[in-house]
């Protein structure tokens, strides 16, 4: 348990003049049309549109390559794209990541690319320079096996921890429900990270980076002349395909509602998200009033009806948000937040009373006003940045929009009425044919039914598969274990296993740990001494971040952050419960509360389920059906209100002096991933528990 909180601490007031008649309200005033300096756009020969804003306010210069490829279904390789533009930037044929890095920084530039883009940033007087490695990327990008392997790897982690992650596990089953069949709707999961290979990143990026179609929008201190020449020099010789094209369905449109339940074990809280497509898609002459419409629901700030009726007079929850996505491969309105268990249903409620009131009744003008100053403001705003012009530029090109769109902007949202925003309503929303997705603990399931059209719940896991049945268990928890340890110590016998595990005084095992948040690998060091003693020491660069010792009766653990703390009596009686070498062995002797709750599928292999309770902390361990070997833990803390939950996946079991040992592990705590490689395994060592104390 140690390990759990361990890894878990590493981790305008106005001025007002003269007298002011309130009761009378100002009339407004006639919106302004916008002049905006017209980009300036041209056409390469091999098929760039580019695009320059000039701004000679700063010595600075952006380019942004962006390609014209739709995206399309990748299938069994779902995260295909996104795994291929994170290592974009990885070196090219020229030059390796350690050289670009460094003559990127040299310059003080920034070179970022994405699955994409790729965008550079650099003073005027290093164009040539930045252009240099900008194309370099772009034409010689070698996707080395290295760094495929740390990027997989990468991603493995980030896997497991979405496993954990409620706002993850929400937003996967919300793309599943919404957009089936769609690009939309894919999810990277192991299976489909396992099928991607290093041949597919390249045949990705040779398809989908092509100068065909693409625009490159630059903006900043640069004249028309000088664009043309180093467009020229740079990316007049790019080669490639036809731009892929795509048409991408708007969605599935449900007759009912739709409830989605998503199990997240020992969950305090549920992640609510009500959600539904919308057959709208990027220039549509309704989005401009359908944004308003929004804005009065929840998508602005306090205000809003969402966040005064669930938050300010209900108290559900700190916030509740609506999120209108509009785009040219697809649309959808999301309402959602984080709700205690007990109210998981009244907010729902209120969440549909919202969306069944908005569609039936006029917004305010009090509401409508606020929305519409609040807009315009932002409008406003946007255009104080040099990249707002040509990004505007970019959107009317790629989406067909009339030349004069964002020009007569503020004149059109003045136009957005209260009857309009109803017919917006009333055209686009409902509130009975939603797919309402909760993410929590089976408490809550059962008063969900009444949402669902049908009263039936589906159930899906963190990657929005559904879940196959929890099947009964065909052997006993004392079974169990008891097959596990006669695996795990290779004996046929309870009596050899035990005489085995005696000969063991001590077990001293080093990890090497790394995470993407952290630039350097860290060093996690494990031991275990007999009878019921352990420690954990991280460390990295040379400094300890963490250390934990329990010597059996007493016990403590230091971290950088928050110093020294001993364990409670508590503490020391939950970890009493499991000790031994293999602590398992030891759950009939110890008083430990475990269970065998059945048999589940997880990512299509079947696995036991043990649910282990020390009183402290509620753990669920997984077993492989075929091998009896342990695959997995989740283990879940509450304490002072905050629910800390670290999972673990073991893999690699190697035999380190007739006992198996996982040698490779992915560890998860909140959003925060860890993949570790077992370096070493000392058995009956010499060991100084000083450093861990």
């Amino acid at each position: 348990m140690y390990k759990l909180l361990l890894f878990a601490g590493l981790m305008m007031p106005a001025i007002l003049f003269g007298q002011i008649d309130r009761s009378v309200r100002p009339s407004a005033a006639k919106a302004p049309i916008i002049n905006i300096k017209d980009s300036q756009v041209f056409t390469t020969e091999n098929g760039i549109t580019v695009i320059l804003s000039e701004n000679h306010t700063l010595p600075r210069v952006a380019f942004n390559m962006v390609m014209g490829s739709d995206p399309v279904l990748e299938g069994t390789k779902a995260g295909l794209s996104e795994m291929a533009g994170s290592l974009i930037m990885s070196g090219t044929s020229n030059r390796d990541k350690d050289q670009l890095d460094k003559e990127i920084d040299y310059i003080g530039a920034s070179l970022d690319a994405s699955s994409e883009n790729i965008f550079l940033s650099c003073l005027t007087k290093h164009m040539d320079k930045g252009l240099t490695l900008m194309s370099d990327v772009l034409f010689n990008a070698s996707f080395p096996m290295s760094e495929f392997e740390r990027i997989k790897k990468q991603n493995e982690s980030g896997l497991l921890s979405a496993k954990s992650d409620p706002g993850t596990m929400a937003s996967n089953a919300e793309v599943k429900v919404n957009f089936p069949n769609h690009p939309f709707g894919e999810v990277m999961t192991e299976s489909t990270l396992k099928n991607i290979t290093r041949e597919d990143i390249v045949a990705y990026y040779k398809r989908a980076f092509t100068p065909k179609g693409s625009y490159l929008v630059i903006v900043g201190d640069i004249t028309l002349d000088q664009a043309k020449k180093l467009v020229d020099q740079f990316f007049g010789t790019w080669k490639g395909g036809e731009a892929t094209k795509a048409e991408s369905n708007d969605g599935q449109f449900n007759k009912g509602n739709r409830v989605i339940f998503v199990k997240k074990a020992g969950a305090v809280q549920s992640v609510i998200q009500v959600s539904f497509p919308i057959k709208m898609r990027t220039g549509d002459q309704n989005q401009l009033p359908l944004n308003v419409l929004n804005g009065i629901l929840g998508g602005g700030g306090f205000g809003t009806r969402l966040m005064q009726n669930l938050r300010e007079d209900k108290a559900y929850t700190y916030g509740c948000y609506s999120d209108l996505n509009i785009t040219e491969d697809g649309s959808w309105l999301t309402i959602g937040g984080n709700f205690r268990n007990d109210v998981t249903d009244s907010a729902i409620t209120q969440i549909l009373y919202e969306l069944d009131k908005i569609t039936n009744e006029y917004a305010t003008d009090e509401e409508l006003n606020l929305t519409k100053s609040s807009m315009a403001g932002g409008f406003a705003r946007s255009l104080e940045r040099p990249q707002t012009i040509a990004q505007f530029a970019l959107n009317i090109i790629r989406n067909n929009l009339s030349k004069d769109y964002y020009q007569t902007y503020l004149k059109r949202l003045e136009a957005v009425d209260k009857e309009a925003v109803l017919t917006m309503a009333q055209t686009y929303f409902s509130a009975k044919n939603c797919n309402i997705v909760v993410v929590g603990n089976e408490e809550v399931v059962e008063r969900l039914k009444i949402f669902d059209s049908d009263g039936v719940i589906e159930m899906l896991d963190a990657f929005g598969e559904p879940v196959k049945e929890t099947k009964a268990a065909d052997i006993t928890k004392e079974q169990l274990i008891e097959r596990y340890v006669l695996a795990v110590t290779s004996t046929s016998s309870l009596k050899a296993a035990d005489k085995k595990l005696k000969k063991i005084k001590s077990v001293s095992k080093a990890t090497d740990l790394n995470m993407a948040q952290v630039p350097f690998p860290l060093k996690m060091t494990d031991i275990w001494m007999a009878p019921n003693m352990d420690g954990m020491k991280m460390e990295g660069q040379g400094m300890v971040f963490q250390k934990a010792i329990f010597e059996g009766t007493s016990g403590s653990s230091w971290n950088m952050q928050g110093g020294k703390k001993e364990m409670s009596a508590e503490d020391v009686a939950a970890k009493n419960k499991s000790n031994g070498l293999l602590p398992e062995l030891n759950y009939g002797k110890t008083g430990m509360n475990f269970e065998l709750t059945g048999i589940e599928n997880i990512n299509g292999k079947d696995v036991y389920v043990l649910k282990v309770m020390d009183g402290q902390s509620e753990t669920y361990e997984y077993y492989d059906v075929a091998t009896y070997m342990k695959v997995k833990t989740v283990s879940i803390r509450t304490e002072e209100g905050e629910t800390t939950e670290m999972s673990t996946a073991y893999a690699d079991y190697k035999d380190v002096d007739g006992i198996l040992f996982a040698h490779s592990l992915v560890i998860s705590v909140g959003e925060a991933g860890f993949s570790g490689t077992v370096t070493s395994i000392e058995v009956n060592g010499k060991i100084d528990l000083k450093e861990f104390k």
